[in-house]
């Protein structure tokens, strides 16, 4: 009786589960990151619109599959914000939002070619690593380091001629995508450390954690404002001087309000503003 009326209310609060479970802010601010860098990097209207889908499907199976492996984990730590631990969606849902999402970003991704559908699905690939197990390793960061750089990759892949990016541009993406690595573990630093989880950012300790998550963030705005060539003064002072008041702010956050997800949500917006700034330079 109490499975069944908990089936018979349970569509509404499956799809709020499983929207929650998903990770959705960083799964939705990759796609848009991925969107801007198809619009500079030449695809037309139906190119980004599957390339958006082949990204969210990605980050969805990633996010899922995060809470799928760490329900346990989470629910013993009292993580009331992770709803497969709350109990707010079934793992068994959860697990099967996981596979279905990977079917997904593996169809669509391979549609917008092989070259790009395989970078992509090696990034995806990065992502499910890190939940299976080198999230608590000294490697977590390398697999942020990794699926980062094989995002613009892929989209730059996906455009006509399949042109490859400049150099700098997964170099940008790598360091970004490692900064946020910090900036979305430091405020979980205590409850992985009562489960085991000990990442690189366990490791190095919430102190050197924020100042290595700097650094990536800076070097990341100081590598875009200097390595385009032809890039105006105007050009490399905005980029240099926006990147490091955010990262200043985003380290402020990370020391004054440890706990709070703001350190991650200024690195998003940094990422954001990055990339608006790249297809500036290179439209």
């Amino acid at each position: 009786m109490i499975g069944a009326a908990v089936k018979k209310a349970t569509w509404p609060g499956l799809l709020r589960g499983l929207a929650g479970a998903c990770h959705p802010l960083p799964s939705m601010a990759v796609t848009v990151v991925a969107v801007l860098l198809g619009v500079g990097a030449g695809l037309d209207g139906p190119g980004l619109v599957l390339l958006g889908a082949a990204v969210l499907t990605g980050q969805l199976s990633i996010g899922w599959s995060n809470d799928w492996v760490d329900a346990a984990r989470d629910r013993a730590t009292g993580r009331v914000d992770k709803p497969a631990a709350a109990g707010r969606v079934p793992v068994r849902a959860v697990a099967v939002a996981a596979v279905a999402a990977s079917v997904a970003t593996v169809v669509l991704s391979l549609l917008l070619g092989w070259l790009a559908g395989v970078a992509l699905l090696l990034g995806v690939a990065a992502g499910w690593a890190y939940n299976l197990g080198l999230k608590a390793t000294i490697w977590s960061g390398a697999t942020y380091l990794f699926a980062f750089a094989a995002l613009p990759v892929g989209v730059y892949a996906a455009a006509p001629g399949e042109p490859w990016p400049p150099w700098w541009v997964p170099v940008v993406s790598a360091l970004l995508g490692f900064g946020a690595h910090f900036a979305n573990v430091l405020p979980d630093l205590r409850a992985d450390a009562e489960t085991g989880v000990r990442g690189l950012p366990h490791r190095l300790g919430p102190r050197n954690g924020v100042l290595v998550m700097a650094a990536a963030l800076a070097t990341a705005s100081v590598t875009l404002g200097l390595a385009p060539d032809g890039a105006s003064v105007r050009y490399t002072v905005t980029v240099v001087t926006a990147g490091i008041v955010l990262v200043a702010a985003t380290a402020v956050a990370a020391v004054l309000a440890p706990r709070s997800p703001l350190a991650f949500r200024l690195t998003v917006a940094l990422a954001v503003l990055d990339v608006v700034l790249l297809i500036a330079v290179t439209i």
